[in-house]
C-alpha cells in the first residue's frame, strides 16, 4: 500500500480523533475549567457545527489552490489549533480553538480523499479511498479510547497527543506528497447548494441529520449515562470507548454488505429501530459494566450500518453528482453531531444523567419514520432510485 495514502489516512485519524475525543474528558475539562458537563459538551457541539457550516465556503474558496498547498495548510491550521487547546486557559478560548480545529478538518479531509484518487490506478480508487477514510473509523475504535486513557489525569494531554499525530500526518506529506496534478474545475457554493432544491435529497439528508442527531446525543454524553457503571474511573469509561469503537468498525463492514443485500430502507428502518431500543433501555444498561458493555456494542453496530446506508441512498438519487451529493451528507451528519450536543445538554437538564437518554430513543424513531416516510419498498424486480445502491468501489460513509 503506498506510503503517501497511509500519511493521508494518518491525518484523517487524527481528525476523527479530535471530534469524538472530547466526549470522553468531558468530566475533567469540566472539573479543570470550572463549568458543568453540558456546557463542556458544548465543545463538541462548536467543531461539528464549525464543520458543517465552514466545509463548503472553505471549498469553494479554495478551489483552485494546489492540493499539496491546501493539503499542508490545513493540517497546519489544525494541528495550531490543537495545540492552542492544550494551552487555553479558559472555557472561551478553548470554544474558540475547536471553531479554529474544525476549519482545519473542513479543509483537509474532502481533499485528501479527492487526492488519494489521483495516486492510484483507476481500478484502485475504491481500496484508496477505503484507505483514506478508514482513518475515520480507526479513530471511532482507537484514537478515542486512547485519547481518552491519556487525558485520564489531565485533559491537556489529550490534546497534545492531537496535535502530535497532526504534525506527524504533515510532515510526512511535506516530503513525500509531490507532483500532485492541478486541481480540475470544482462546483461553486451555489452549484454545492443546489441539490437541496430536490425532495429526495431533502428527505435523504433530513434521515441523516435525525439519525445522528439521535446518536451524538447520548454519544457526546455518554460518560454520563454509563456512570454507574464506570463510577467515574476513566479506564473503565476507556473499556467502553474501546468496544463502542470496535463495533463501530464491524457495524460499518456488516452495513455495507446488508445494503447489497437487503437495500437501503430495510438498513435504514432495522437499525434505527434497533437504536431507539438500546437508547430507551440504557437508563438501566448504565448501572452495571455487563450492560454498559452490550449497550456500546449494539448502538454502534446498528449506527454505523445505518451511517453506509444514508451515503448509498443519496448517491443512488444522482450517480453523476455521487461526491457532491456525499458531501451533503457529511454536513447534514456534523449539523446532526452539533445539534446532539445542544439536544444532550437540554435533555440532561430536563430528564437528568440517568434518563436524558430517553429523548434520543424518541429521535432515533423520528429518523425512522423520515426513512420510512421518504423511501419507498423495493419489490421483486426493479427497485427504486432510492433503493439503488451505488458500485461497490464507492467510498465508504466519512465524517467528513
Amino acid at each position: 500500500m503506498p506510503v503517501r495514502l497511509l500519511l493521508l489516512a494518518l491525518g484523517t485519524f487524527a481528525m476523527g480523533t479530535d471530534s469524538m475525543v472530547v466526549a470522553g474528558i468531558l468530566g475533567p475539562i469540566a472539573a479543570d475549567l470550572g463549568v458543568s458537563v453540558p456546557a463542556a459538551g458544548q465543545l463538541v457541539t462548536v467543531f461539528a457545527l464549525g464543520y458543517a457550516l465552514l466545509a463548503p465556503v472553505l471549498a469553494a474558496l479554495t478551489a483552485r489552490w494546489p492540493r499539496r498547498r491546501l493539503l499542508l495548510t490545513a493540517l497546519a491550521v489544525f494541528s495550531a489549533a490543537n495545540a492552542l487547546s492544550a494551552l487555553a486557559p479558559g472555557y472561551g478560548l478553548l470554544l474558540a480553538t475547536r471553531v479554529l480545529a474544525a476549519a482545519g478538518a473542513a479543509l483537509y479531509t474532502p481533499t485528501a480523499n479527492a487526492v488519494a484518487t489521483t495516486l492510484v490506478a483507476p481500478e484502485r480508487r475504491g481500496r484508496a479511498l477505503a484507505t483514506v477514510l478508514g482513518g475515520m473509523t480507526v479513530a471511532t475504535a482507537l484514537g478515542v479510547p486512547l485519547g481518552t486513557w491519556v487525558g485520564r489525569g489531565d485533559w491537556r494531554m489529550t490534546m497534545w497527543l492531537v496535535t502530535a499525530l497532526g504534525v506527524a500526518a504533515l510532515a510526512g506529506l511535506a516530503l513525500l506528497l509531490r507532483d500532485l496534478p492541478a486541481p480540475v474545475a470544482a462546483p461553486g457554493l451555489r452549484a454545492r447548494l443546489a441539490p437541496l432544491g430536490q425532495r429526495r435529497v431533502l428527505g435523504a439528508a433530513a434521515t441523516t441529520l435525525a439519525f445522528f442527531l439521535a446518536f451524538q446525543c447520548v454519544y457526546i454524553y455518554l460518560a454520563t449515562a454509563v456512570s454507574g457503571a464506570t463510577g467515574g474511573d476513566a479506564d473503565r469509561l476507556s473499556l467502553v470507548l474501546l468496544t463502542a469503537g470496535v463495533m463501530s468498525v464491524a457495524g460499518s463492514w456488516l452495513g455495507g454488505r446488508l445494503v447489497d443485500r437487503v437495500g437501503v430502507r430495510r438498513v435504514l428502518l432495522t437499525g434505527s429501530t434497533v437504536a431507539a431500543g438500546a437508547f430507551a433501555a440504557l437508563p438501566w444498561l448504565g448501572r452495571s459494566m455487563p450492560g454498559a458493555l452490550v449497550y456500546a456494542a449494539v448502538v454502534p453496530l446498528a449506527g454505523w450500518a445505518v451511517s453506509v446506508a444514508l451515503p448509498h441512498r443519496l448517491a443512488s438519487i444522482d450517480p453523476g453528482n455521487a461526491p457532491l451529493l456525499i458531501s451533503l451528507n457529511s454536513s447534514a451528519l456534523y449539523l446532526g453531531t452539533a445539534a446532539g450536543g445542544v439536544a444532550g445538554s437540554a435533555a440532561i437538564a430536563v430528564l437528568g444523567g440517568r434518563w436524558f437518554p430517553f429523548a434520543a430513543a424518541g429521535l432515533a424513531l423520528v429518523a425512522a419514520v423520515t426513512a420510512a416516510a421518504t423511501t419507498r419498498d423495493a419489490r421483486a424486480g426493479t427497485p427504486t432510485e432510492e433503493e439503488a445502491t451505488v458500485p461497490a468501489t464507492a467510498p465508504a460513509p466519512s465524517r467528513s
